[in-house]
């Protein structure tokens, strides 16, 4: 826990850090290093703020891991939306004798769409001159805004005593039982009991110690077969969230479509924007619902919008409508399937790790993929790739629930962490303090 802390309180801070300094970048390899930077802590504190949740709440870590990623939804959303006052509607610097060299741009945007490949090195944008744009003062808001967050972490390390320096008089937060996952009257010392033996066994291991070899002896071919499935339905479904948000702009103002380019603008916003409400009514609806049918019902519905919007393709309404539908179907895919796995492997928080990795593979990957496809051959196989991708997404998942099937039954002291196992009437999910 110590250094899973100190990974997020490093992680957050050099985002602040990096926000602050990328407005003075003046060099294209000077950001590339430095947006390289800022993902690799996007990175860790993704993988580490998932794991965590898991292994300490456990078999109750889906209603957790939605208000997560609500959170991270909500991000989407609002980030934009602190950026949009700041930016330019024409060209971000205007020189003396080329102040109306901001109306090629409308003939660039289209020179840089599909169908429309061209030569744009006769193009002459003006680099010197008065700056009319201030996105440099977004940037700097948001690096104050995230700011508290290292503040906050920093403060939780201190309070228990994880910091070298300062771990004197400070009491901890949260004592072991206060951890507990469950709590029944009848249950409490049993829970206290098993909320220290976890404690004591994780103070021997360190933030690594999925990648030992010794966890992967004797393991079953099933073991293997949940965590590579479980990641490659995250790498369609992610990847299908990047394409989508990435292309359905481009997508809707070419032909037949030919949507308005500022209503066509809107398009990613009510993407996000669903999924964040779609998350948001996944935190109630996890607590009375498996992970398991959660996922089904997701990768179902995200199967049957896309077919819909493959045989409406001509309506603007329903590209709308079907992004709303979509937004809603993908928001609780992701942490839906990491408490789905996590229940299958016990919850040692390894799984965990491999399906944030393959997530963020697939959104890089099959961005670039639809990319390229939709500029050989047109707008229409933009549908076409994501109905594609979500029919691999259920087929991986019914390879999933197949493995899980096979998967050996977890030991007796394991059993109340078991999927299989149902739940005992009286249990009525309340929560200890």
């Amino acid at each position: 826990l110590a250094q899973s802390l100190l990974a997020l309180f490093a992680s957050s801070l050099a985002i602040s850090l990096v926000f602050a300094i990328i407005p003075l970048c003046h060099n294209v390899v000077v950001l590339a290093v430095v947006m390289a930077v800022a993902g690799l802590a996007m990175g860790c504190i993704d993988t580490i703020s998932n794991m965590q949740l898991v292994k300490i709440y456990q078999k109750d870590s889906a209603i957790f891991l939605q208000a997560l990623h609500f959170f991270v939804g909500f991000g989407a959303l609002l980030s934009p939306l602190i950026a949009d006052p700041f930016l330019s509607d024409t060209n971000c610097i205007l020189a003396n004798g080329t102040a109306n060299a901001s109306s090629n741009l409308p003939h660039i945007r289209k020179s840089l769409l599909p169908h429309h490949p061209g030569n744009l090195s006769h193009y002459d944008l003006p680099m010197k001159g008065m700056v009319v744009t201030r996105v440099s003062y977004a940037f700097w808001i948001m690096a104050l805004i995230n700011l508290p967050v290292p503040i906050a972490v920093f403060f939780l390390l201190y309070k228990e005593r994880m910091v070298p320096c300062f771990n004197g008089s400070s009491h901890p937060l949260l004592s072991a039982d206060e951890l507990a996952l469950e709590t029944r009257p009848g249950d409490k010392d049993e829970l206290s009991t098993a909320a220290q033996r976890p404690h004591t066994a994780a103070g021997h291991e360190d933030l690594f110690s999925c990648c030992q070899s010794k966890n992967f002896r004797g393991a079953s071919f099933t073991y293997f077969a949940v965590h590579i499935t479980g990641a490659l339905v995250l790498f369609m479904t992610d990847g299908i969230v990047g394409e989508y948000s990435g292309f359905v702009y481009s997508y809707a103002v070419e032909e037949p479509l030919a949507v308005v380019h500022k209503v066509a603008g809107y398009l990613p916003s009510l993407f996000w924007g669903f999924i964040t409400l779609g998350r948001l009514i996944s935190i109630p609806v996890s607590y009375r619902m498996k992970p398991a049918t959660m996922v089904f019902i997701n990768v179902v519905g995200v199967l049957i919008t896309f077919l819909l919007l493959l045989i409406f393709s001509s309506s603007v309404v329903f590209l709308f409508v079907g992004t709303a539908s979509l937004g809603l179907f993908l928001s609780s895919t992701f942490p839906s399937m990491l408490a789905y796995t996590e229940d299958i492997l016990q919850y040692k928080g390894c799984a965990t790790t491999v399906l944030v990795t393959g997530a963020g593979i697939g959104e890089m990957v099959l961005q670039l993929l639809v990319g390229s496809i939709i500029h050989d051959r047109g707008s229409y196989s933009f549908l076409v790739c994501g109905m594609i991708f979500g029919c691999l997404a259920f087929t991986f998942y019914a390879l999933l629930v197949f493995f899980h099937r096979m998967y050996p039954k977890p030991s007796p002291e394991l059993d109340e962490a078991s999927p299989d196992k149902a739940a005992a009437p009286e249990d009525t999910g309340q929560y200890q303090r």
